[in-house]
Parts: structure tokens; C-alpha cells; sequence
């Protein structure tokens, strides 16, 4: 069921697949062990949700603004990358579903980098 009110953000195809990856991720600490509830499962959570967040936060305030919390998606993303490293690690998900993670941090950093050099590249040529 679509909302009857709508924002601007929710167009851009990189917060669609933000807010994709943090399902991805919910779903995935669901196997965690109990007590990793306020330790890794938190903080993965977080990380992915973040991303979406930080992509919403500032949209469509100041370009610098916006540039500023794309970065703080960035970080938010390479945090993940750490997360799901450490979850393998520790044998909570397994080669193939950390590879998956790899690859859909790695789309997703990639598009938030273009949209960054954009925006930036529109304001030096302004």
C-alpha cells in the first residue's frame, strides 16, 4: 500500500536500497545468539539503518549539508562491512551471505559516491 504522502527522498534509488539493506540486515541478526543483542546485533543494525537515515536526514537541505551526511552514509556503510566481517568470524552467517553483504555495501557506497561527486561537480560548475 503506497502513502498518500510523499517525499522527494524517497525517489532517490540509493535510500531505496538503503532502506532494503537494513531489512537484509534485521533479518540477519535475527540468528544471532542472544547474547550479542546489545553488542554486534545493535550495532549492525544500527550501521544499516543509518545509512537510509543519514540519506533522508538533510535531503534536500544545502548542498554541503547533504554532502556531509552522504559521508556520514559512507561511514555508516564501511561500519557494516566490519559488522558482517565480524559476524563470519564468529560463524553467525556464513562465506556466501558476508560475501552478499560485500556486494551490496559495495553498490551501495559506489552510488553514494556518484551522487556525492555530482552534487560536488554541480557546485564547481555553478
Amino acid at each position: 500500500m503506497n502513502s498518500n504522502y510523499h517525499f522527494k527522498f524517497e525517489d532517490l534509488q540509493v535510500y531505496q536500497k538503503a532502506m532494503d539493506f537494513g531489512e537484509v540486515v534485521d533479518a540477519i541478526v535475527k540468528k544471532f545468539p542472544s547474547y550479542e543483542l546489545y553488542a554486534l546485533s545493535s550495532q549492525f543494525r544500527g550501521a544499516a539503518d543509518s545509512i537510509a537515515l543519514n540519506i533522508a536526514e538533510d535531503y534536500p537541505g544545502s548542498d554541503a549539508q547533504f554532502v556531509k551526511h552522504i559521508n556520514y552514509a559512507i561511514y555508516s556503510a564501511n561500519e557494516c562491512v566490519s559488522c558482517s566481517t565480524k559476524a563470519r568470524r564468529r560463524h553467525y552467517i556464513d562465506f556466501q551471505e558476508d560475501e552478499e553483504n560485500r556486494r551490496l555495501i559495495s553498490e551501495l557506497t559506489k552510488m553514494m559516491s556518484s551522487l556525492r561527486k555530482k552534487i560536488l561537480e554541480r557546485n564547481t560548475n555553478s
